[in-house]
């Protein structure tokens, strides 16, 4: 077997580390110095034209977000500053990893994706369906998701490609359980559960920062389909989720969530057993109960697809003062690369389309560029230096400083981190019907790799609980994979 070549950048750069972001101490956050992980992700944003790279194919809807619980003691963000407020929402949902002409039911994590055209600016809460994600940084995500495309040689689909990529990758399993699980195929969009799924975080008037995650409920209830009727309607409705949303809001049966918040201090985040800052992780609820904050609903379908649901420009980096950022690492490269496939794949002024303007005055000095239509004439194009120094305006962010932590390095935590204990707590919860469902889902998924393929992730599923991996050899033993114990 032939000794595969050195990894470089597209430059010959030989490459230190492919697995672990350069970071400020093992937490981080990121450095933008990472010129490897920065050249990944603008490449990787670049691979398709001109759809989406992920998050191809969706579905979209205008609504309303309401207030209904005050937690003005954690934000001073104003669109949460009075109970009764609304504020105008447009969300989009998608499947991930199929292109645009795919089925709305295939096996895939659903993107959940809302912005609020709030009075201080446009707010974008960029989640899933998932609380949590396959990885934890980004430097693995264009790996990760070239697993779930095409093979470049036979432009079909590869189980091998897939399980090879997370039975190296054992933080994946909580994610995997998930989507082989009953919640891995659901039925629509109304009827499935949202989250912001990253770290967050929550400033009010006095500075305090607090760590957040965010919840969006469904109140039409959860409703899965079952692996086989997820194949049927793919043949013969491929397009269920769209119809499903689309009829409900055009006769009046208007979809709504309750939206929730779980919040950690600061002191806590440095106390608890796990990194709280890690996307393959969840804070349980038992310790970080959910508080309530409103409602979430549609009401309006968009009158032209193309130019509202599909040139749509969603960035986590859109938060507006009161919001903020945290460490995660994966939503640290979020904040780059979303913005960043938006120039390319919509355009210079993707900003200045309806449906990505905001709904209260702005004024910058960006200009020109393709289509620039919103081009503020004779206006000056230049902030003007003074010669006093800046002074603080009392406006916009005012972010308390964040302590950083350790030399900036290139950290691989896998053998200190639990990454199995969280799977396995899933498994436990799921009722025995879908215990089995989740077994013999990943049985069908698997059983045509190779078998050191399957050892190897067998073995991650003993780890998160010895019924689970005897579970999985069970459901491969019935499709006559010999699986050693």
């Amino acid at each position: 077997m032939s000794t595969p070549p050195r990894l470089t950048t597209a430059s010959g750069i030989p490459v230190a580390d492919n697995q672990n972001s350069l970071s400020a101490g093992p937490r981080g956050p990121l450095l933008l110095q990472d010129f490897h992980l920065i050249e990944k992700l603008q490449h990787f944003n670049r691979e398709r034209i001109p759809e989406r790279v992920v998050h191809a194919k969706g579905s979209g809807a205008y609504g309303s977000f309401t207030v209904t619980h005050d937690i003005t003691r954690f934000t001073k963000a104003k669109l949460f500053n009075a109970i009764g407020k609304t504020t105008e929402t447009f969300v989009r949902f998608s499947t991930v990893g199929g292109e645009r002409g795919s089925a709305d039911t295939e096996r895939d994590p659903r993107g959940f994706a809302v912005r609020f055209y709030t009075e201080e600016g446009n707010w974008d809460l960029a989640g899933n369906n998932t609380p949590m994600f396959f990885i934890k940084d980004p430097i693995k995500f264009p790996d990760f998701v070239h697993t779930q495309k095409r093979d470049p040689q036979t432009n079909l689909k590869s189980p091998t490609a897939m399980w090879d990529f997370w039975s190296r990758a054992p933080e994946s399993l909580h994610q995997v359980t998930m989507l082989f699980s009953d919640r891995g195929t659901p039925d629509g969009y109304r009827h499935m559960d949202g989250f912001g799924s990253h770290t967050f975080s929550l400033i009010n008037d006095a500075g305090e920062r607090v760590w957040v995650k965010w919840h969006f409920k469904t109140q039409q209830g959860i409703k899965n389909l079952s692996a086989a009727e997820a194949v049927r309607l793919a043949g013969t409705d491929p397009d269920h989720a769209q119809r499903d949303l689309f009829n409900a809001i055009a006769s009046g049966n208007f979809p709504r969530w309750s939206v929730y918040i779980q919040v950690m201090t600061e002191a806590q985040a440095a106390q608890v057993a796990f990194n709280p800052f890690d996307l393959t992780k969840v804070w349980p609820h038992a310790d970080f109960p959910r508080i309530p904050v409103g409602v979430l609903e549609l009401n309006r379908n968009p009158d032209n697809y193309h130019a509202e649901v599909e040139q749509v420009a969603f960035s986590p980096a859109n938060v507006v003062p009161g919001l903020g950022y945290s460490p995660d690492k994966m939503l640290q490269g979020r904040l780059f690369a979303y913005h960043d496939a938006q120039l390319y794949r919509v355009g210079t002024n993707h900003q200045q389309l309806p449906v990505n303007r905001p709904r209260c005055p702005f004024h910058h000095q960006q200009r020109d560029g393709a289509m620039a239509f919103d081009n503020p004439g004779a206006e000056r194009n230049y902030a003007p230096v003074d010669a006093r120094g800046t002074q603080p305006q009392g406006l916009g962010h005012g972010e308390p400083a964040l302590a950083l932590s350790g030399p900036a390095a290139r950290y691989d935590a896998r053998a200190e981190e639990d990454d199995f204990t969280q799977a396995g707590n899933l498994y436990r919860l799921l009722p025995a019907q879908e215990k089995q469902n989740l077994v013999d889902n990943i049985a069908g998924a698997i059983h045509s790799v190779s078998p050191e393929i399957i050892q190897r992730q067998l073995a991650h599923f003993d780890r998160a609980d010895p019924a689970y991996g005897q579970g999985v050899r069970a459901a491969l033993a019935r499709l006559g994979v010999a699986t050693p114990v």
